[in-house]
Formats: structure tokens, sequence, C-alpha cells
């Protein structure tokens, strides 16, 4: 449960970084970006699962990198539903997908993995 929290938190505040890096992408405050977190973590287990499946064979095509457009469109589509988030336009929302990628990235590296606790 303790390692749920955490991540959702990282996510939050990962979401306030990428705010701050991403022009066209606004986060306004903690509240927000927690929300923001948990309803982009909810999109992407519906919709974006759905959409992944369908575009598979363009996600093949491309190496992956479509997948950052579904992303994208997952940050576009949270940003609806989240009062204090928003992404004005697909390109601020496609930068914010990266961002965040490699802030993920970046995190999962710095974690501790299962064997080393």
């Amino acid at each position: 449960m303790f390692r749920l929290l955490a991540h959702w938190f990282i996510s939050a505040i990962c979401l306030l970084v990428v705010a701050r890096l991403v022009h066209g992408f606004y986060v306004r405050d903690l509240t927000s970006a927690l929300i923001a977190a948990l309803v982009i973590g909810l999109v992407n287990a519906t919709l974006g699962m759905v959409l992944k499946v369908l575009t598979f064979p363009v996600t093949i095509l491309t190496f992956g990198i479509f997948l950052l457009v579904i992303n994208a469109l997952m940050l576009r589509v949270a940003a609806d539903f989240v009062p204090g988030f928003r992404v004005a336009g697909f390109w601020p929302a496609l930068w914010g997908a990266l961002a965040l990628a490699l802030l993920n990235m970046v995190v999962r590296w710095l974690s501790p993995k299962k064997s080393e606790r």
C-alpha cells in the first residue's frame, strides 16, 4: 500500500516538474497534481489500454514512438476532467508526455529495487 501511495505522490511531483518545463502544460498546485495523477492513471488503464491495443500495428511500424502520441492524447483527456490541470494543445501534450516518460524512467532508475529492500 505504501508503494502505491509513494508512486502516486511521485507522479504528482513529476507533473509539477513537467509544468515548469513545458510551455502550455499547466498544473495549479499539489492538490491538482495529485488529482491529475490519479485521473491520468485511470484514463491510461481504461481508454489508453484500448487505444494501445487498437494501434498496435502502427506502434510496431514506428518502433514504439506512436505510444507518445497516445500518451499525449491521454494527457489531453485527463486535463478535460481535472480543474487546475490544463494542456494547451497537442504539442504541449506531446512534449509533456515525453518529459513524463523521461522523468518516470529516471525515478524508476533511482528507486530501490525489490531485491535491495
